[in-house]
C-alpha cells in the first residue's frame, strides 16, 4: 500500500456528478481504490470514461486475450484512444467461476484479492449476470501470471463468449428450508460436466443456466437464464395446524383472508372456520401462501425440479420468459443426474446443430415453433407448455373474433 497524498487524480467533472446523492457512487469507489493503491490504470479509466461522456461515445474495442489451454473467461478491452490516456490502454476483464451459491470462506477471498490487488486493478464487480467474480482491469501482459497463481489455489476462469456460461444458484439448502432439491451440488455437477464448454467456445451464442432452489425463484432463473431449474413438488403442500392456529391468533382473522385467501392466484384456498382449506389440484405452486405463512406452510416432500427453457434479457428480440419444457424430473441420484446430463446433451446438441448465429435458444424456439421444436426431440405436449393463459375471458370458440362483439354478447 501506498500512501494515499501522493497520488493525485486529473479534474473529472462529468463523473464528479455521479458521487451526488444518497445512492452509492461506483465513481467514489474507483477514486478510493486508486487512493488506496496508487494503479494508475484506475486513473487512465475514469479519464477516457469522463471524456466519454463529454463526447457521447464510447472508446473500448474488443480483441483476444486469453490463456494457455483456453478460449474463454478474459473480456478483452482496449482503448481506442490510448494516445489521449495511455493508463488506459488496457483494461481487460477476468471472470472467475464462484462457489454454488455464492459460499466463500474470508480467506479464500483474501487471498483471491490479494492477488488481483498484485496483478490488476483491484477493482471487482461481485457478482456479474451469470455470477461471476468479475476482476475489472488488468494488462495483457499480466494475465497468464494472474490466472496461473489462482488456478494453483483453485480457482478457475468462468464462460465468456459463445459458451456455456457461469452459472447462478440460490443459497439451497445450506440455508433455506424452503428448497426443494439440492441446487448447489446439481450446479456444481452439471457446470463440471459442462467444462469443456464453458472454457472453449464451440457454440452459436451463449448459454445461461441458473439453480434456484424453490418456485421463489431468487436468481431470476425464469427470466434471466436459457435453462431454468427451478425447485417445486408435486404432492400436497405440508400444514402445521398448530402453527395455522397460532397465525390466526397472532394475525387475526382479516390478516388471513386479505393476505393469503384473497390472493390465490387461482382460488385454491379457502376459508373454513378458523382454518384454511387448500384444494392443491389449482396450486400453481406460486409460493405466496407459504411466504406469508412460513412456519405452517411448507412445501410437500415428494420434490423435484422443473426445467423451462429459453428466458433470456433484451437484446435482439426482447426480454423471453423461460418455457415450461419439463414440468418435473428427480436430481436425488446419480442416476438421475445422468437422465439429467443426457437430457441437456440433446437440448445442447439440437440447438447447436441448427441455431443461426447468435441465436439464444428461446430465439430459435420461437423461429421455428414450439411444435417443431417438441417433435424433433421426442417430447410430448403438455398442458404445462401453454405460454400464457388466453386473455379475453369473452372469447369463444367459432365466435367472432371482435372482443367488442364478443363482450356484448357474453353480456346478453
Amino acid at each position: 500500500m501506498a500512501d494515499g497524498n501522493e497520488f493525485q487524480l486529473n479534474p473529472t467533472s462529468k463523473l464528479d456528478e455521479l458521487e451526488k446523492g444518497p445512492w452509492p457512487s461506483f465513481i467514489k469507489g474507483f477514486k478510493e481504490t486508486f487512493r488506496r493503491t496508487g494503479n494508475t490504470m484506475i486513473r487512465g479509466a475514469l479519464d477516457q470514461l469522463n471524456y466519454s461522456y463529454e463526447t457521447k461515445m464510447g472508446y473500448w474495442k474488443g480483441g483476444v486475450v486469453g490463456v494457455h489451454g483456453y478460449g474463454a473467461g478474459i473480456i478483452s478491452r482496449y482503448s481506442m484512444i490510448s494516445d489521449l490516456f495511455p493508463e488506459a490502454k488496457e483494461f481487460h476483464t477476468v471472470r472467475i467461476q464462484p462457489a454454488p451459491g455464492l459460499h466463500y470462506s474470508t480467506d479464500k477471498l483474501r487471498e483471491l484479492l490479494d492477488l488481483w490487488e498484485k496483478y490488476g486493478s483491484g477493482l471487482v464487480n461481485m457478482h456479474g449476470q451469470s455470477g461471476n467474480l468479475q476482476m475489472i482491469g488488468i494488462s495483457q501482459d499480466n494475465v497468464q501470471e494472474f490466472f496461473d497463481e489462482i488456478n494453483k489455489k483453485g480457482w478457475d476462469l468462468g464462460g465468456a463468449g459463445a459458451c456455456v456460461r457461469t452459472s447462478a444458484s440460490c443459497v439451497g439448502p445450506a440455508r433455506c428450508e424452503m428448497a426443494c432439491y439440492d441446487n448447489l451440488k446439481v450446479h456444481h455437477d452439471l457446470l463440471t460436466y459442462f467444462s469443456d464448454l464453458v472454457h472453449r467456445p464451440q457454440l452459436p451464442y451463449k448459454i445461461k443456466m441458473k439453480f434456484s432452489g424453490c418456485p421463489n425463484d431468487c436468481t431470476n432463473a425464469i427470466q434471466r437464464s436459457d435453462f431454468a431449474y427451478i425447485g417445486t413438488w408435486r404432492d400436497d403442500i405440508k400444514v402445521d395446524t398448530t402453527e395455522l392456529a397460532n397465525y390466526f391468533e397472532s394475525k387475526g382473522l382479516d390478516y388471513i383472508v386479505n393476505n393469503v385467501v384473497t390472493r390465490c392466484p387461482t382460488n385454491a384456498i379457502t376459508l373454513a372456520g378458523n382454518t384454511i382449506e387448500i384444494n392443491n389440484k389449482e396450486c400453481v405452486r406460486c409460493m405466496h401462501c407459504i411466504n406469508v405463512l412460513p412456519k405452517a406452510l411448507s412445501p410437500g416432500d415428494d420434490r423435484g425440479i422443473s426445467i423451462l427453457v429459453g428466458g433470456k434479457g433484451h437484446l435482439k428480440v426482447g426480454n423471453m420468459l423461460g418455457a415450461m419444457m419439463v414440468p418435473f424430473i428427480k436430481a436425488d441420484t446419480e442416476e438421475d443426474m445422468e437422465k439429467l446430463q443426457d437430457m441437456m446433451d440433446e437440448f445442447v446438441d439440437y440447438w447447436a446443430e441448427n441455431a443461426l448465429d447468435h441465436e439464444r435458444i428461446g430465439e430459435f424456439i420461437e423461429r421455428i415453433g414450439m411444435h417443431q421444436f417438441l417433435e424433433d426431440m421426442g417430447m410430448e405436449a403438455t398442458l404445462d407448455m401453454v405460454s400464457h393463459p388466453r386473455d379475453n375471458p369473452y372469447f369463444k370458440a367459432g365466435h367472432d373474433h371482435d372482443p367488442l362483439k364478443n363482450i356484448q354478447q357474453a353480456a346478453g
